[in-house]
């Protein structure tokens, strides 16, 4: 066992871990060097141009520091990929006396097992049967509906972020406070203000529930909409396997090392919008690094004029997010990750593969995207939908 794993293991007791296949995933620097003496570990699932001689791009030399293996989506029940772009609008059921819209969504709470990384199973609580949550996408005004009911084993309750009476806070022990099992309850309020939000669980203990995966993005679009881009949602979270509180594994949208497997495909001079959370626990700061570009920073999302242009990395603290926007200048594969070198050898680490327009099937096709995964990502915002009711 080298040194860099032998620190891993001791900051983290990680080998003691004993939720299935945990030594399938120890990440990043052992599967390239200590788990080279382990004859059956598997090799990560080859990709083009890939190759295992060490030679050739660093792409191919950063595919050895990655979990082994891949997760079984379908059986989860959602795809990191597809939270990137899967926007819940609600129902419109009517108007406001002032003809605003009325929203409603459909929420409920429940006990799931979830993979989260390869062979790694975690027992999670969630909205809707995935972590983090549905992404509630609305526009600044709209009336809102939430009606929630848990079904779960534990006493929980929905916090939004934003303005709200203190009726609809959410908060364990105050008002309706929470939400008993087999019971259920409407969060009703207005979209204030435009920004990039976030609700969550604020049942006791606190950090419990949050870790266990009861969070989701809250998108509210000012008037007009932002100008088109491509966007994502990266929710930043993390899992503590072994309930030692510290984290094990750290991911975007739950599955540690997904984008590094699956590159994000965008096209070379396209404008592209992240709506960036960070949600982890046990960990004071987390970071979005990405390589070989600048990005101008919208903290909280809630002016239309940056409020940091020309950066390369953001910090952020639990509850805090933002919105990311970058123009890919060239082709090729450009990595993001945390700029904390244990949680982007944990599995917080991607890559974004910029192509031109000419390549750009190709690039959906080569990680089992197709056309409506590409429209989704460039007509997200509430103002370019239909309204449903």
């Amino acid at each position: 066992m080298n040194q860099r794993l032998q620190q891993l293991v001791s900051r983290r007791g990680f080998l003691g871990l004993s939720i299935g296949g945990a030594a399938s995933v120890i990440g990043a620097s052992l599967l390239g060097r200590g788990a080279q003496a382990q004859d059956a570990t598997p090799e990560p699932t080859a990709m083009p141009g890939m190759t295992h001689s060490g030679e050739g791009n660093g792409h191919n030399a950063m595919m050895r520091e990655m979990l082994v293996g891949a997760v079984d989506h379908e059986r989860n029940g959602f795809d990191p990929m597809q939270m990137l772009v899967d926007w819940d609008y609600g129902t419109i059921s009517g108007e406001t006396d002032e003809g605003r819209p009325i929203r409603e969504y459909d929420i409920s709470a429940g006990d799931i097992e979830i993979e989260i990384a390869p062979g790694i199973f975690f027992p999670a609580w969630a909205y809707n049967g995935r972590v983090p949550g549905p992404s509630i996408r609305c526009a600044e005004g709209d009336h809102l509906r939430i009606n929630f009911a848990n079904f779960g084993a534990h006493p929980h309750t929905m916090h939004f972020h934003g303005f709200h009476p203190a009726e609809m806070d959410g908060v364990d022990g105050e008002y309706r406070g929470a939400i008993a099992p087999g019971e259920s309850f409407t969060y009703e309020f207005d979209a204030d203000p435009f920004g990039c939000h976030l609700y969550h669980c604020h049942a006791a203990p606190l950090k419990r529930h949050i870790h266990k995966g009861m969070y989701g993005a809250f998108i509210v679009d000012p008037p007009g909409g932002r100008p088109p881009a491509r966007e994502f949602m990266m929710m930043m979270n993390a899992f503590d396997t072994n309930f030692d509180a510290g984290n094990e594994i750290y991911a975007v949208n739950t599955v540690g090392h997904e984008f590094m497997r699956r590159p994000i495909p965008i096209k070379v001079g396209e404008l592209v919008r992240i709506y960036l959370i960070n949600i982890i626990e046990f960990d004071l700061i987390n970071s979005f690094h990405l390589h070989a570009h600048f990005f101008d920073y919208y903290d909280t999302g809630t002016t239309l004029q940056p409020t940091l242009r020309m950066v390369d990395t953001i910090m952020q603290a639990q509850g805090q997010r933002g919105i990311l926007e970058f123009r890919p200048r060239y082709p090729g594969r450009y990595m993001f990750h945390a700029h904390v070198s244990e949680f982007a050898e944990l599995g917080w680490m991607g890559f974004f593969n910029a192509v031109n327009e000419a390549d750009y099937g190709a690039a959906l096709a080569e990680i089992g995207l197709n056309d409506e995964w590409d429209f989704k990502s460039m007509n997200g915002s509430t103002v370019r939908q239909p309204e449903v009711s």
